[in-house]
Parts: structure tokens; sequence; C-alpha cells
């Protein structure tokens, strides 16, 4: 009696399926798979039928929106001015969430170390991230002028809170099994957290900074408008158009402030995909 053997046999070089370049519209992450008009008709029939639902809007509501063409007038014929706006406001914005990021993720690593600071740190933040910072805004112009202080602080805090939840809860999520392993080797605490809390609390986060990145427009927005003194920024010209009742150069600014927070959320999504390209998130 003769036993066969039914396994398959092993397929040669070049029997083996090779995977589509990302550059192939069929690698299931394509890196051109925008020219699929899977990709972007859904947008563009959204985008025009929004469009022709304003038109309709403006013509019964004129006090309410302006027609497109004269926001594209606007946007067109001032164009210098929405610039030099908008590069205020971006200044601020990424300066306020410069200073939020640094001393939330340095008060997230005290706090994940030491658990009594922990407990006396934690209730205040959540008692600052519930004040409406629109009405301190007043008190930090009388307290540091009218210069682009106020302006950063008021940023800063708007973006402090997300940033140090995502980051403390990223440092203290770090499996036990892990923790354990490293112990065993006879790890110190500065090793466990560059080498295992910090990396554990990278894609914690990045998920705050995708929340913060635009938030930082609507704190500098917010401190433009309601800080007295304010001369530059889309806030201020928001306020000082609005007073004067130019439509289209409110809605041009809004949409100008619009573009800028798809174009930081964008800038943080590419980071983070360079920075987590180990993370199971960048292979699903």
């Amino acid at each position: 009696m003769t036993v066969t053997d039914e396994r398959a046999p092993l397929a040669t070089e070049s029997e083996r399926p090779v995977e589509p370049s990302r550059f192939s519209l069929r690698h299931p992450k394509s890196r051109i798979a925008w020219i699929r008009p899977s990709v972007w008709a859904p947008l563009l029939v959204m985008l025009a039928f929004l469009a022709v639902l304003w038109q309709w809007a403006a013509q019964e509501l004129p006090y309410l929106l302006p027609p497109l063409p004269k926001i594209g007038s606007s946007l067109t014929t001032q164009f210098g001015y929405y610039v030099d706006n908008a590069l205020v406001t971006v200044g601020e914005a990424t300066g306020g969430l410069a200073i939020g990021f640094v001393a939330a993720f340095v008060l997230a690593v005290l706090t994940s170390e030491l658990p009594l600071l922990r407990r006396a740190v934690m209730p205040m933040a959540v008692v600052l991230n519930v004040t409406p910072l629109v009405a301190i805004a007043p008190a930090l112009v009388v307290a540091f002028g009218f210069g682009p202080l106020p302006k950063l602080i008021i940023a800063g805090l708007i973006c402090f809170f997300p940033i140090l939840i995502n980051t403390a809860a990223g440092l203290g999520s770090v499996p036990l099994q892990v923790l354990q392993v490293y112990r065993t080797m006879d790890a110190g605490r500065f090793e466990l957290l560059w080498h295992v809390r910090i990396p554990n609390a990278l894609p914690f986060l990045f998920a705050a900074l995708r929340i913060v990145f635009p938030l930082s427009i609507v704190g500098a927005v917010v401190a433009e408008m309601s800080a007295s003194g304010s001369t530059r920024g889309l806030g201020t010209a928001i306020s000082t158009a609005s007073s004067m009742n130019q439509l289209p150069v409110v809605y041009a600014s809004i949409l100008v402030l619009a573009l800028m927070g798809v174009l930081l959320l964008l800038a943080v999504t590419l980071v983070e995909r360079r920075v987590l390209h180990w993370h199971d998130s960048e292979h699903n």
C-alpha cells in the first residue's frame, strides 16, 4: 500500500504572487487612488449640491448669505489682504499650539510618573477645560497688553486639555506583561519611559493632534475677536466686516479659515503616517 503526499508543491520564485505597487490602482492603499471616480465623484457631487443650495438661499435670504460670485470676487480682488491676515492667524495658532503641546506633554509625563501630582493636577485641568476662555480674554489683555501674547495663551489653553488627557492615557495604557518583561531586565524608570511608555502613547498623541491642529485656528480666531485692540488676523477681519455689513468679506474669511484647518489636518496626518508606520492602525 503506497502513501501519497497530498501536500501541494512549493511554489517557485516566479510563481509566487507579487504585491502590486503602491502606485498601482490594484493596491488596496494605492497612492494614486484619488484618480478613481469612486473617490472624487461623491465629493464633487456634494460640493455642487451645496453650491446650488447656497445660491438658492442667497437669493431668498440676501441679508444672511451673499452669492458665491461675490465671495469669489472678494477673494480675488483682495487676495493680499486675506493672505496677510491668514499668516497672522496661522502664526498665533501654531505658536499657541506649540506652547500648549509642550506644557501638556511635560505635565502628562510628570503625572504618569508621580501619582500624587496626578491627583492634584487632573481636577484643575478639568476645571480649566470647562472654563469659557472667551470670558478670560479681556483679563489676559489687561495682564499682557495688546500684543500677540494673549492670543498665544488662549490658543494654547484650548489645545492643552486634549493633549494632556490623550498623552496621559497613552502613557498609562502599556500592557502589564510588557512592563514586567522590561523590569526583569532591570530597566530603569527613564528607560521604561523612553522605550515603552512614550512609543505606546504616540497613537494617542496623534489622535489628539488631529483634533487640536484645526482647533488651534479656532482658538486664535476667538482670541482675535474677543481680545480688544486686535488690528490684524482673520478673526479681526470678520469682526470688522460684520460691523460694516460686508458679508462677502465675512464668508471669504471663513472660507480661508476652513482651508487652513484642512491643510493643518492634512499635515498632521502625513506626519502621523511617517512616524507611526510601525503601528497596526497604519496597516488596516
